[in-house]
């Protein structure tokens, strides 16, 4: 406010016609403007559905900060950094948030609730720096969906009520109540349908026979099992079950454990061996043998590979743990006649310090007025690094001897002020390196080097060479005459 009313003074006088050093006055305007860099840090969280159409608004921006429109477009107000900025658009001129492409939950957060992104928005002339934090709310877009259009099962005659046959879960990438909420069977006489919840809150079936089959009576039965999720209006997807009715395989295979734990790195090769699964069958011959298969393929499929006859599991893709710091796989066993059981495979990946920090320059100041006080703001920037624990903890350094120093904020923010008077005279421009370095094991570091002037005031008088000049000259000379 103070800067504003100056230049409004200078106008006025302009207006009333008073002659006025208006280099003076413009001067002085600049070195309040770099004196009166301030750092102002407010948080505005928003919470929009997803699927908004390209220029929806997300917030009266403006209004949630308190500031005008004015205020904005003067401060050339702009959007910084952020997690995924290429998602919203700052209307400075009306002083409002909007869409600037469509977001999708399911591929920014995929199963992750709540799913948000963050950004910064900055103000220049005084420097403001806001935090601004938007909440992607899930809209039902998706209908379930299971791996399979149909799943067959060969079942014995002697199986007795009771026996469990598992069907998996089918997919929906909605999240909360738009999720699956409930399976059901068609109508017939042998099966009921059981679900249940997985670690995490996942829902998966299971047919229950209640009553014995008969293979003379009926050799072949169709049902349908259908998953709807509790969106509004609700969706559904279908799996057809076949089931083939066989003699004589009155034995499930059970895991010897329930679950098996194993640990790596995220830098293992594919090929790395993981650990292996194992169950047995009491039964004899053919009706003893075991298959092994992932339940929930489409999301581990491409990752791990899983040898049905062995159950040794190993490695086939690439691992991230920036993306993913934790695999939960759902393994069957299934003997011949198709009864079978489930086991869950937990995988916890270890990190590896594999990503550099980051520097980001929000704003930069330059020129810099030589007579500007010490704990002017230069620049403001960030540091990031991806990678967790001590492999993400970054310390920010700047050069020694030099008259400037770091301050740090919040989330890795950093403010780069003058520590000590400036003389242009002395040195017009200074290479700033800021060096940002992770505490990993080796530690990884990137730089970037800031090229700030030093601007001119008037603080020198004029000087002589000498003190006092001597000369002669002859007398009698006409006026005029350079002496």
């Amino acid at each position: 406010m103070f800067l504003i009313t100056v230049y409004r003074r200078i106008n006025c006088f302009q207006s009333q016609g008073q002659q006025l050093d208006l280099v003076f006055l413009w001067r002085v305007f600049f070195i309040m403007a770099a004196c009166s860099i301030s750092n102002i840090n407010a948080q505005i969280r928003y919470s929009v559905p997803e699927e908004m159409k390209k220029g929806s608004l997300i917030g009266n921006i403006a209004h949630d900060l308190g500031l005008d429109v004015q205020r904005l477009r003067s401060g050339r107000a702009r959007i910084a950094s952020g997690d995924s900025t290429e998602y919203v658009e700052l209307k400075s001129d009306k002083g409002i948030l909007v869409v600037k492409e469509r977001i999708d939950r399911e591929q920014l957060c995929a199963e992750t609730t709540p799913c948000s992104f963050t950004f910064e928005i900055i103000l220049d002339y005084p420097m403001e720096l806001h935090h601004v934090t938007v909440e992607i709310l899930d809209v039902n877009d998706h209908a379930p969906a299971f791996p399979k259009d149909i799943i067959h099962f060969e079942i014995s005659e002697s199986a007795t009520p009771g026996s469990r046959f598992q069907l998996g879960s089918a997919d929906d990438p909605d999240v909360g109540v738009n999720c699956i909420q409930n399976y059901i069977i068609s109508q017939n006489d042998n099966f009921v349908l059981k679900q249940h919840a997985r670690q995490g809150g996942v829902k998966y079936a299971e047919m229950v026979l209640q009553k014995p089959l008969d293979r003379e009576q009926d050799p072949r039965l169709s049902l349908i099992v259908t998953a709807i999720d509790g969106g509004n209006p609700r969706r559904s997807g279908n799996v057809k079950i076949e089931v083939n009715v066989l003699d004589a395989n009155d034995n499930a295979p059970v895991f010897n454990q329930s679950v098996y734990r194993a640990t790596i790195t995220e830098t293992s090769p594919i090929g790395t061996y993981i650990t292996t699964v194992n169950a047995s069958d009491a039964d004899s011959g053919t009706n003893s043998l075991v298959s092994y298969s992932f339940t929930n393929m489409k999301v581990i499929g491409h990752i791990f590979t899983l040898d049905e006859r062995t159950g040794v599991i190993t490695l086939s893709g690439i691992l991230d743990y920036e993306k993913a710091k934790k695999y939960e796989i759902d393994i069957e066993a299934k003997d011949q006649g198709g009864l079978g059981d489930s086991a869950k495979v937990i995988i916890d990946l270890t990190d590896v310090n594999d990503n550099t920090p980051t520097i980001s320059v929000m704003s930069f100041f330059t020129p810099v007025s030589e007579d500007s006080p010490p704990s002017t703001t230069i620049a403001i920037f960030s540091v990031k690094d991806v990678d967790a624990g001590d492999n993400g903890h970054v310390i920010c350094v700047i050069d020694r001897n030099i008259p400037f120093k770091l301050l740090s904020s919040l989330r890795n923010y950093y403010t780069l002020v003058t520590d000590a008077a400036l003389d242009r005279e002395r040195v017009e421009e200074y290479k700033i390196t800021i060096t940002a370095t992770d505490s990993g094991s080796p530690a990884l570091s990137s730089q970037k080097t800031l090229n700030l002037k030093v601007s001119d005031v008037n603080d020198n008088p004029p000087r002589f060479q000498k003190s006092v000049y001597t000369t002669y000259v002859n007398e009698n000379n006409q006026p005029g005459l350079s002496i």
